[in-house]
């Protein structure tokens, strides 16, 4: 089963709580606070396997979690730290957030790893907060929940060179003919229903992918046919051989197939149009073939050459996979040198940051302050983040955050936004009331 399309939901483990122990030992007087720490949650990471071609096992799991960290022990022990969910993803699986439609990663090279929610920090133990004034710390920290997401994958197929053109122009018998492997022939529309790859052995380690992609129709941007779902898999090819039925056996105009399936490439993603082509005259042991293929030509143009084959004769198929093999040697160098380039620039700007230059800061208001009816919330990222980490159940806890609140001027903020002594506070899905002695 081929599957290039999936959608679920991943989550980092939460980090561990800190621990709240002091050390009781005997001839060891005033031993003072002794709880550890928490250990972090496990990242979920998506890591390129290249043994997977489809995405057919999210069909069945759907739902990745995390393991949690450890909670810290008395006796300044720290909580294990937890191992990451490695989840294993075909080569050409692009990660998209679902609910922004962000693209993530684009995960190509074998072994490429992308953490796709990073676990939670492990809270403070008591043993952390101990300080000259306050001795005997009742306070740790609740560990940082992971992060949690719903992602959508995407599969574009790895391969040198896709063939594409209309539906029974032969495709499929090409691949067969040039390569081990053995895609469903029939003459019906849409033989095709999903990529199949081969490999082409010229000889003297030379070698390409080929992938033989579904066939197109006027439409297929907008999702006529196989539309657009499998029109992304030709963006991952290096070279077009666009193959077209030049006998017409299916009374078609082959010029007007060409232009067709062109503006469809183009409508899809302009970038296509620019893709480097190789047009292909297949079928042309049938009857009249000869005299169409002298049309199309004079119709396309001098500037762009035609291989005239027949797919299912091999006549002319190995003047082709040379003039193949040519292009792709071309397009390998441009990309190696352009690789090279990146590389240096990449080099330059790290050279340019270790001098001394610093990223510029996020500008803008660490809180935000609004009033629905008779009740003032505070809206903050910070804060939420922090108020994950405390347990409200402890005195000490809610002294603290109380204290941090009017470092943060947001206090001040309430009362200069109208807020007065009783008024209902929300700070995330917490209620406060205001009061003399603060939040």
């Amino acid at each position: 089963m081929f599957v290039d399309e999936a959608k679920v939901f991943v989550k980092g483990g939460d980090g561990g709580d800190g621990a709240v122990a002091f050390r009781r030992e005997k001839y060891v007087p005033y031993g003072g606070p002794a709880g550890g720490d928490g250990g972090k949650g496990g990242d979920v990471v998506f890591v390129v396997d290249e043994g997977l071609r489809t995405l057919v096992d999210f069909r069945y799991q759907t739902h990745f979690k995390a393991p949690r960290g450890e909670n810290g022990r008395g006796k300044n022990q720290h909580g294990r730290s937890a191992d990451a969910l490695v989840v294993p993803v075909p080569p050409g699986t692009r990660v998209y957030d679902d609910a922004t439609g962000e693209l993530l990663a684009d995960l190509v090279e074998p072994g490429a790893r992308f953490v796709v929610a990073r676990g939670g920090r492990g809270g403070r133990g008591n043993a952390r907060f101990a300080t000259p004034t306050h001795t005997a710390p009742r306070f740790a920290e609740k560990g940082e929940p992971g992060e949690a997401r719903w992602v959508r994958l995407e599969l574009a197929v790895l391969a040198d060179v896709g063939l594409v053109g209309y539906p029974n122009v032969g495709k499929s018998t090409l691949l067969s003919r040039v390569s081990r492997a053995r895609p469903k022939i029939a003459d019906y529309p849409f033989t095709t229903l999903s990529p199949n790859l081969g490999v082409v052995d010229l000889g003297e380690g030379r070698s390409f992918v080929l992938a033989d992609l579904p066939g197109l129709i006027e439409g297929a941007h907008a999702g006529s046919g196989l539309g657009h779902r499998f029109l992304r898999h030709v963006e991952r090819t290096r070279l077009i051989l666009h193959v077209v039925d030049v006998a017409a056996v299916e009374g078609r105009d082959p010029y007007d197939d060409y232009r067709s399936i062109r503006e469809e490439l183009r409508r899809y993603d302009p970038r296509l149009a620019e893709r480097p082509e190789i047009v292909v005259a297949n079928k042309m042991d049938l009857p009249q073939a000869a005299e169409r293929l002298s049309a199309f030509r004079e119709k396309l143009g001098p500037d762009v050459p035609v291989y005239p084959i027949s797919a299912a004769t091999g006549a002319g198929v190995p003047a082709l996979l040379e003039a193949v093999w040519a292009r792709l040697s071309e397009l390998w160098a441009e990309e190696k040198a352009a690789q090279e380039a990146a590389q240096h620039a990449d080099r330059s700007a790290a050279v340019h940051r270790l001098r001394g230059r610093r990223p510029a800061k996020e500008d803008g208001p660490p809180f935000t302050i609004r009033k629905e009816g008779e009740i003032f919330i505070v809206e903050s990222e910070r804060l939420r983040r922090i108020m994950a980490r405390y347990n409200f159940d402890q005195d000490e806890a809610v002294r603290r955050f109380a204290r941090l609140l009017k470092k943060m001027g947001v206090e001040e903020a309430l009362r200069a936004a109208g807020a007065v002594d009783g008024d209902e506070v929300w700070i995330g899905e917490m209620a406060f009331e205001l009061s003399d002695e603060g939040i």
